[in-house]
């Protein structure tokens, strides 16, 4: 479908005007308009979902516009209760539109799984220190059984999933790393890359992990006993970029004090835990739109932000020789547009219909977009009215709704 996601003055409709324009944008049917006024779950599907249900829970559901990624419009849905993400997200892609929009892109959808070996100690053959050599070399000699079995092992991972061989997907490469001295002793880690296609994959992997993990019990002689993903998803890693001119952005003067405030969030952990947050506001809320596992997409992303041994800030900001504020962002993005809760939850599904994604990685890409923006309306608003002005703003518009039902 094709539309332009400069929508002026949507946000003084009434919902209802908007969801008619909506409906007749992404060509949603009745029963479509329906669930996204109802939540689109059933109470039986709840209960088919998690354990112990008594409930339903809403939050409300937005579209975030003005969004340009690789010269095409797209409108984001969004499910937050956070007033001003919405607003502060839209503004922000209106802003980078003006200047030419976004560029992002996402590598291959390839997730990791771990399988870890541990190597019990012979209390009887000696001290520690007289076992050392001997246990180096069987975790070294494990590493080469396993390396040379590769072909076998990735075979094996590849057997439970014949369909999604069929569309390209499945093992790709098996790794090692030898740990000698651990507090539960000498342990080996098996790495399994496996590409899930349009899928999160998490099960996928799991399952993979699982299938061969007898096997590497065999080859190593050890103790095989974790056996699942990693949510560390550095072989998928999404990247978005901007360039905003200083008239569209307010003036030189902001671009110098944006980048001042992205200085603070690389030097100090209190203001980088923020900082990322806020990148998160927007991410988070278009992961719950689309049914992804918004828990495990946080994880890979602090991980990620800590992967050189310090706290740091997942956006980048610095002014260009002409004065433009230029922005890039990068972090993990495990996330799909198939399988998972998008196969149950019907307002996920109209949220991948308004969004037109064709693949996982663009999805990524569109949300490291997403991200972008949310720290660009962040860091823009900090270094001009402050944060509160319109955050106050939207929260005092609640606080009335609340004493209006009471």
């Amino acid at each position: 479908m094709e539309y332009s996601s400069r929508l002026e003055g949507f946000y003084k409709l009434t919902p209802g005007q908007r969801i008619e324009w909506l409906a007749a944008i992404a060509d949603l049917d009745s029963a479509q308009v329906d669930d996204l006024l109802n939540g689109g779950l059933e109470l039986d599907q709840a209960d088919r979902l998690i354990e112990n249900v008594v409930g339903l829970y809403s939050l409300p559901f937005g579209i975030a516009a003005n969004f340009t990624i690789n010269d095409r419009d797209y409108l984001v849905p969004m499910v937050t209760e956070e007033p001003s993400i919405v607003a502060a997200c839209s503004n922000a892609a209106k802003i980078v539109r003006a200047s030419g929009g976004f560029h992002a892109s996402a590598q291959e959808p390839i997730l990791v799984g771990q399988i870890q070996v541990i190597f019990e100690m012979d209390e009887e053959s000696g001290d520690d220190a007289s076992k050392l050599p001997e246990l180096i070399e069987k975790l070294r000699a494990s590493h080469r059984a396993i390396m040379a079995a590769r072909p076998e092992l990735l075979e094996l991972a590849n057997e439970p999933h014949p369909n999604l061989l069929k569309r390209g997907g499945g093992a790709r490469d098996i790794s090692v790393r030898e740990f000698f001295d651990t507090r539960s002793g000498p342990m080996l880690v098996v790495y399994l890359a496996f590409d899930t296609r349009d899928a999160m994959g998490a099960n996928l992997v799991n399952t993979a992990c699982e299938k061969i993990a007898p096997r590497v019990a065999e080859l190593t002689g050890g103790r095989v006993h974790l056996r699942i993903l990693t949510n560390l998803s550095d072989r998928r890693i999404a990247r978005a970029t901007c360039r905003v001119t200083p008239d569209a952005l307010g003036g030189e003067q902001v671009a110098k004090l944006v980048v001042e405030a992205q200085v603070l969030a690389e030097v100090d952990r209190y203001r980088a835990a923020t900082h990322n947050k806020g990148i998160m506001n927007g991410i988070d809320a278009l992961a719950i739109a689309t049914g992804n596992d918004f828990r495990a997409i946080e994880a890979g992303a602090h991980a990620y932000a800590a992967r050189e041994g310090g706290y740091r800030p997942l956006t980048h900001w610095e002014e260009a020789s002409n004065g433009d504020l230029i922005g890039s962002l990068e972090l993990p993005l495990a996330v799909g547009i198939v399988g998972g809760l998008t196969k149950i939850h019907r307002v996920a599904q109209i949220a991948l219909r308004i969004l037109d994604v064709k693949t996982g990685p663009e999805l990524a890409a569109v949300m490291a977009s997403v991200g972008l923006a949310q720290n660009l309306a962040a860091l823009r608003a900090l270094a001009t009215d402050g944060i509160q002005k319109g955050h106050m703003k939207l929260h005092a518009r609640r606080l009335e709704n609340i004493a209006s039902q009471t």
